[in-house]
């Protein structure tokens, strides 16, 4: 099969003819039909993780927002049939068995095991999967769509839900890229009134088409002024990576709010504590998400309330691909198909 492989960190992907991977008994085979392309990605091959630099195994199949069709199963596997449509995500595996899994967090399983980083990911014609952490993709939903939902998707998801959004409710979101777009999306099909932050009036044109009732380019208007003068937002969501996102979206949340962490600086963040304090605001974090997470999102997704704005390329273009991201040139997401 061909496959992009990750040889070096900070060098090409090379596209190859390796061996097809035979399932275990807990396993499926799947034939890959799409295979969004992530920031993550990028940041793997760069070696720019210190914490994942030790677990990356090379050479390397990257892509971890797959989705494709069963073609083969182990003897064990009784949930899933041949010909079914289904998606593997960031989190490849867990052990059902440590303290975070038995309290509903697998996602923060020590023992995890990492699509496209500890193991092979999509960038392939094929790859195989724990049969009990392959999702089956609801009717109505193509491939190609729900592709970035298995990480982009169900990462915002988690976070929203852990701010126990309600309906009338004002959410900010800062940076409408890939993540953004879907959070605005998600928060709108919540019942929020969306706030959407960004410096391109191009994304925030989409962004009115999503459902954001406010839009605000960084580049012309004092976004903290702004959310202040409204009330502040009970949410404030930052998908960009940009620590200046953060230095705005802090100041704009109102007291009892909460700050959601999903853009990842490489700086480190601050707030001033006083100001957490008197104002009683919170901060939490959100990596990726749990299975449960992602059935609740396919769910949404299925009611036409969430749809990605995906552009297709094959994986024949993924060096392209990934300079395109790296450059911040991608509106939406890129899903690599196979052929």
């Amino acid at each position: 099969m061909k496959a992009a492989i990750l040889h070096e960190f900070k060098e090409p992907l090379s596209i190859e003819e390796v061996t097809r991977p035979k399932p275990d008994a807990h396993e499926v085979l799947i034939e890959v039909q799409a295979c969004g392309v992530c920031h993550s990605d990028l940041h793997v091959a760069n070696g720019d993780w210190p914490q994942l630099i030790p677990i990356t195994r090379k050479p390397l199949i990257l892509g971890h927002e797959i989705t494709g069709r069963v073609v083969e199963k182990g003897t064990s596997v009784k949930h899933l049939e041949i010909g079914d449509l289904v998606g593997v995500p960031w989190v490849h595996w867990t052990c059902g068995e440590c303290e975070f899994c038995r309290e509903g967090n697998e996602n923060l399983c020590n023992k995890q095991q990492i699509t496209g980083v500890t193991v092979d990911g999509g960038y392939a014609e094929f790859v195989k999967a724990p049969a009990s952490h392959a999702l089956k993709i609801p009717d109505g939903i193509s491939c190609v769509d729900a592709a970035p939902l298995f990480c982009a998707g169900v990462t915002v998801y988690r976070a929203l839900k852990h701010a126990k959004i309600q309906p009338g409710q004002r959410l900010a979101v800062f940076g409408v890229g890939g993540l953004g777009h879907l959070a605005v999306q998600i928060g709108h099909g919540m019942g929020a009134a969306v706030s959407a932050i960004d410096v391109s009036e191009e994304k925030l044109e989409q962004a009115r088409n999503l459902g954001a009732s406010v839009t605000l380019n960084t580049t012309n208007i004092n976004v903290v002024k702004e959310l202040r003068r409204a009330g502040g937002v009970h949410a404030a969501l930052v998908t960009s990576a940009a620590k200046a996102a953060y230095d705005a979206a802090f100041p704009s949340v109102r007291p009892g709010g909460i700050l959601l962490v999903v853009g990842l600086p490489a700086e480190s963040l601050c707030f001033p504590a006083i100001s957490m304090a008197a104002s009683e605001i919170r901060i939490k974090a959100s990596s990726v998400g749990t299975r449960q997470d992602m059935r609740e999102l396919l769910a949404m997704a299925a009611t036409g309330k969430v749809h990605c704005e995906v552009t297709t390329r094959p994986l024949s273009q993924v060096n392209e691909v990934l300079e395109q991201l790296r450059r911040g040139q991608v509106p939406g997401r890129i899903v690599l198909v196979p052929r």
